[in-house]
Protein backbone atom coordinates (compact mmCIF):
# COMPACT_ATOMS: atom_id res chain seq x y z
CA UNK A 1 0.00 0.00 0.00
CA UNK A 2 2.76 2.36 0.75
CA UNK A 3 4.45 1.73 -2.64
CA UNK A 4 1.31 2.85 -4.52
CA UNK A 5 0.99 5.85 -2.30
CA UNK A 6 4.59 6.94 -2.97
CA UNK A 7 4.05 6.64 -6.73
CA UNK A 8 0.96 8.83 -6.62
CA UNK A 9 2.79 11.47 -4.50
CA UNK A 10 5.69 11.57 -6.95
CA UNK A 11 3.31 12.18 -9.83
CA UNK A 12 1.47 14.98 -8.01
CA UNK A 13 4.68 16.71 -6.78
CA UNK A 14 6.10 17.10 -10.23
CA UNK A 15 7.99 20.49 -10.47
CA UNK A 16 9.09 22.70 -13.33
CA UNK A 17 11.80 21.49 -15.64
CA UNK A 18 15.00 23.47 -16.16
CA UNK A 19 13.89 24.47 -19.68
CA UNK A 20 10.61 25.94 -18.35
CA UNK A 21 12.49 27.98 -15.73
CA UNK A 22 14.94 29.31 -18.33
CA UNK A 23 12.10 30.29 -20.69
CA UNK A 24 10.29 32.06 -17.82
CA UNK A 25 13.44 34.04 -16.93
CA UNK A 26 14.00 34.94 -20.59
CA UNK A 27 10.44 36.27 -20.89
CA UNK A 28 10.85 38.22 -17.66
CA UNK A 29 14.15 39.71 -18.89
CA UNK A 30 12.54 40.70 -22.20
CA UNK A 31 9.60 42.36 -20.44
CA UNK A 32 11.92 44.29 -18.09
CA UNK A 33 14.11 45.41 -21.00
CA UNK A 34 11.09 46.80 -22.83
CA UNK A 35 9.84 48.52 -19.68
CA UNK A 36 13.22 50.15 -18.97
CA UNK A 37 13.51 51.28 -22.60
CA UNK A 38 10.12 52.95 -22.34
CA UNK A 39 11.03 54.64 -19.08
CA UNK A 40 14.36 55.93 -20.39
CA UNK A 41 12.62 57.37 -23.47
CA UNK A 42 10.06 59.06 -21.24
CA UNK A 43 12.77 60.56 -19.02
CA UNK A 44 14.56 61.89 -22.13
CA UNK A 45 11.33 63.55 -23.27
CA UNK A 46 10.78 65.08 -19.83
CA UNK A 47 14.34 66.49 -19.84
CA UNK A 48 13.87 67.89 -23.38
CA UNK A 49 10.55 69.42 -22.35
CA UNK A 50 12.19 71.12 -19.37
CA UNK A 51 15.04 72.46 -21.53
CA UNK A 52 12.62 73.70 -24.21
CA UNK A 53 10.42 75.37 -21.58
CA UNK A 54 13.42 77.12 -20.05
CA UNK A 55 14.59 78.23 -23.52
CA UNK A 56 11.11 79.60 -24.25
CA UNK A 57 11.12 81.61 -21.00
CA UNK A 58 14.55 83.07 -21.81
CA UNK A 59 13.43 83.86 -25.38
CA UNK A 60 10.24 85.58 -24.22
CA UNK A 61 12.20 87.61 -21.69
CA UNK A 62 14.65 88.72 -24.38
CA UNK A 63 11.90 89.59 -26.88
CA UNK A 64 10.12 91.65 -24.21
CA UNK A 65 13.19 93.86 -23.77
CA UNK A 66 14.02 94.43 -27.46
CA UNK A 67 13.32 98.00 -28.45
CA UNK A 68 12.50 99.14 -24.90
CA UNK A 69 15.79 100.63 -23.68
CA UNK A 70 17.19 101.51 -27.09
CA UNK A 71 15.53 102.09 -30.47
CA UNK A 72 15.27 99.15 -32.85
CA UNK A 73 18.19 98.92 -35.21
CA UNK A 74 18.50 96.41 -38.06
CA UNK A 75 21.28 93.92 -37.53
CA UNK A 76 22.24 90.79 -35.63
CA UNK A 77 23.01 90.31 -31.94
CA UNK A 78 24.15 87.21 -30.06
CA UNK A 79 24.44 86.25 -26.42
CA UNK A 80 24.09 83.55 -23.79
CA UNK A 81 21.78 82.52 -20.96
CA UNK A 82 22.54 80.35 -17.90
CA UNK A 83 26.33 80.66 -18.09
CA UNK A 84 26.50 79.50 -21.71
CA UNK A 85 24.02 76.62 -21.54
CA UNK A 86 21.67 78.47 -23.92
CA UNK A 87 23.00 80.55 -26.82
CA UNK A 88 20.83 82.97 -28.74
CA UNK A 89 20.95 84.89 -32.00
CA UNK A 90 18.59 87.79 -32.72
CA UNK A 91 18.17 89.09 -36.26
CA UNK A 92 16.32 92.43 -36.64
CA UNK A 93 15.31 93.46 -40.15
CA UNK A 94 12.77 95.89 -41.65
CA UNK A 95 9.51 94.22 -42.65
CA UNK A 96 7.06 95.26 -45.32
CA UNK A 97 3.69 93.70 -45.99
CA UNK A 98 3.94 92.02 -49.40
CA UNK A 99 0.27 92.83 -50.15
CA UNK A 100 0.63 96.55 -49.45
CA UNK A 101 4.16 97.07 -50.77
CA UNK A 102 3.16 96.57 -54.42
CA UNK A 103 0.17 98.93 -54.31
CA UNK A 104 0.86 102.29 -56.05
CA UNK A 105 -1.27 104.32 -53.62
CA UNK A 106 -0.03 102.61 -50.45
CA UNK A 107 -0.05 105.02 -47.50
CA UNK A 108 3.20 105.76 -45.74
CA UNK A 109 3.04 103.70 -42.57
CA UNK A 110 5.22 103.44 -39.54
CA UNK A 111 8.12 101.05 -39.86
CA UNK A 112 7.66 97.44 -38.77
CA UNK A 113 10.64 95.28 -37.86
CA UNK A 114 10.79 91.50 -37.93
CA UNK A 115 12.54 89.93 -34.94
CA UNK A 116 13.88 86.43 -35.61
CA UNK A 117 15.23 84.82 -32.44
CA UNK A 118 16.97 81.44 -32.31
CA UNK A 119 17.87 79.83 -28.97
CA UNK A 120 20.13 76.75 -29.06
CA UNK A 121 21.22 74.33 -26.34
CA UNK A 122 22.99 70.99 -26.01
CA UNK A 123 21.46 68.19 -23.96
CA UNK A 124 24.13 65.56 -24.52
CA UNK A 125 22.71 64.57 -27.90
CA UNK A 126 22.10 66.57 -31.05
CA UNK A 127 21.89 70.32 -30.70
CA UNK A 128 18.35 71.45 -30.00
CA UNK A 129 16.91 74.80 -31.03
CA UNK A 130 13.87 76.99 -30.61
CA UNK A 131 13.00 79.61 -33.24
CA UNK A 132 10.62 82.51 -32.67
CA UNK A 133 9.53 85.29 -35.02
CA UNK A 134 7.71 88.45 -34.10
CA UNK A 135 6.89 91.85 -35.55
CA UNK A 136 7.60 95.03 -33.63
CA UNK A 137 6.41 98.52 -34.48
CA UNK A 138 9.16 101.10 -34.32
CA UNK A 139 8.19 104.13 -32.26
CA UNK A 140 7.75 107.31 -34.31
CA UNK A 141 10.81 109.49 -34.59
CA UNK A 142 10.34 112.41 -32.19
CA UNK A 143 12.54 114.72 -34.28
CA UNK A 144 10.27 114.36 -37.33
CA UNK A 145 7.41 116.08 -35.50
CA UNK A 146 9.45 119.29 -35.03
CA UNK A 147 10.51 119.75 -38.65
Amino acid sequence: MSAGRNASLRGSQRGYSLIEVIVAFALLALALTMLLGTLSGASRQVRWSGDAGRAALHAQSLLDTVGVGAPLQPGQRTGEFDDGRYRWTLQVSPWTDPLVAGAPDAPAAQQLYELALTVQWDDGGPRERLQLRSLRLAPPDLQAGFL
